[in-house]
């Protein structure tokens, strides 16, 4: 993304460095590894930009970008082991190449680094961004534990979906740049702002990336069309069908997500029509919609120049319109 590529680049620098220890070599490689996967760092960069954009040097966040980084691919080790996943970005995950228990502890490495990050600021900040940092955490694993008990469950409501992707996806982006904030000591409003910004947008992105799964262009989606469908994964727009189609449409949306075809082909097609003719499809736009209005309605209350805000806005634009 255009607007944080001057911290990308920054960021790059100082991730080469941010795991200093090299003994045990079983302990760290493993976490040299997954962060030198690379990835779009798209939640430290906004770290650094939240700063910049509130008149301080960004540098100042460095150390709380960092701790953010570190954090999230801590996340992604210890969900490829839940997911049993043999890939991360195209490459080996970090429990395919050396085991599951290494996985576990270099995950849990992970996260104390992250922690130590916040060492680098005043008493006050580091209260303030360490409390913020453990709230967030907490949340991240609450969003995996609901995401874990819906496999099972058939009476997820919309509500509870939306929580869900709030927490395991959306709060790690308001924090991101909330920290942007705290390091650059703007007021409290201002703090909250952003943060609220960052979490609706996060909210909308994850609604739109349900929604790219089952109908995005495969050549720019990234990811495979159909892979919610195959797995049998009850996204917004599965309950949104159930709950607003006609009885006959859930009763064989409900059956085709107990079944798992050789080849899925005529199953994906299914449903696909099932969420555009019940009007999931439309409902699942609308609600991308809502989050992302007012994610942008904040940015009017937020102190910051209007240059600022038009890039913000940018950033939430080029975050959303992937290629469909």
């Amino acid at each position: 993304m255009e607007v944080l590529k001057k911290y990308n680049s920054e960021l790059q620098q100082h991730l080469e460095n941010a795991v200093a220890q090299k003994e045990p070599r079983q302990l760290y490689d493993p976490i040299k590894y997954i962060l030198s996967l690379g990835g779009k760092r798209i939640r430290p960069a906004l770290t650094l930009m939240v700063c910049d954009f509130f008149g301080t040097d960004f540098k100042k966040a460095m150390s709380a970008a960092l701790a953010v980084e570190l954090f999230h691919n801590f996340s992604l080790i210890h969900d490829d082991i839940m997911d049993n996943a043999p890939l991360r970005r195209g490459k080996r995950t970090v429990h395919e190449k050396w085991d599951v228990n290494t996985a576990i502890l270099s995950g849990d490495a992970m996260l104390i680094l992250a922690y130590r990050f916040f060492e680098n600021y005043e008493p006050t900040m580091f209260h303030e961004l360490a409390k913020l940092f453990s709230e967030t955490a907490l949340q991240v694993c609450e969003g995996q534990q609901l995401d874990m008990d819906f496999e099972t469950r058939d009476d997820v409501t919309l509500v509870e979906y939306i929580q869900m992707i709030d927490h395991k996806t959306a709060v790690l982006l308001g924090a991101a740049m909330k920290m942007g904030a705290i390091v650059a000591e703007v007021s409290e409003s201002d703090k909250d702002k952003i943060y609220q910004f960052g979490r609706n947008l996060g909210i909308a992105f994850q609604l739109q990336d349900d929604y790219l799964d089952v109908f995005g262009n495969p050549e720019t989606f990234g990811k495979q069309v159909g892979g919610d469908i195959i797995s049998n994964k009850k996204t917004f727009l599965y309950l949104m069908a159930v709950g607003e189609g006609t009885s006959a449409q859930a009763e064989e949306l409900e059956h085709l997500f107990t079944i798992n075809p050789k080849d899925p082909a005529d199953k994906i097609a299914t449903v696909k029509e099932i969420f555009l003719s019940s009007g999931a499809a439309e409902a699942t736009q609308a609600e991308i919609e809502k989050f992302s209005h007012l994610a942008y309605s904040l940015l009017d209350e937020i102190d910051i120049s209007e240059d600022k805000k038009i890039l913000l806005r940018k950033f939430g634009k080029d975050l959303m319109e992937r290629d469909v």
